[in-house]
């Protein structure tokens, strides 16, 4: 099968299982700087499924069962770390203080939100990371 054969692949948008809409928002869209695109229920005392963007970023936030796990870990390549971690120290996120950390393949903001899913963004400063581990979260 050729290259131009294959379906188009635009980009890959994680699913984070969260368990409480106002915390969520807290989180992503006040502290971190995701607008809130779009929400649905099936009914409005239903579970929650929504879609947050920045930046090019699209995530996923489900309050369903079967959708996700807590504890989900999550890569975002960025172009400058250490802009970000000083705009969300300015923040003043009561929850988090994010570092920034050298981890040898990037510099990395790691942010755990309110459900324990870990979002690490990276600034690529090798072209060849490990592949078999997230970096751990240290906020």
């Amino acid at each position: 099968m050729s290259s131009t054969d294959r379906p188009a692949a635009n980009a890959a948008i994680p699913i984070l299982r969260i368990f409480d809409r106002a915390k969520a928002y807290e989180f992503y869209r006040d502290f971190l700087g995701f607008e809130v695109v779009w929400e649905h229920r099936f009914e409005p005392d239903l579970p929650l499924y929504a879609e947050v963007r920045r930046d090019g970023i699209r995530l996923h936030l489900s309050e369903h069962h079967g959708d996700a796990s807590p504890g989900a870990a999550v890569i975002v390549e960025v172009d400058d770390a250490r802009a970000l971690q000083e705009r969300l120290l300015a923040a003043r996120y009561g929850f988090a203080r994010p570092g920034l950390s050298d981890d040898g393949w990037a510099l990395t903001v790691t942010v755990t939100d309110p459900f324990h899913n870990r979002i690490v963004f990276a600034e690529r400063t090798s072209t060849n990371p490990p592949a078999d581990r997230v970096p751990p979260a240290d906020d």
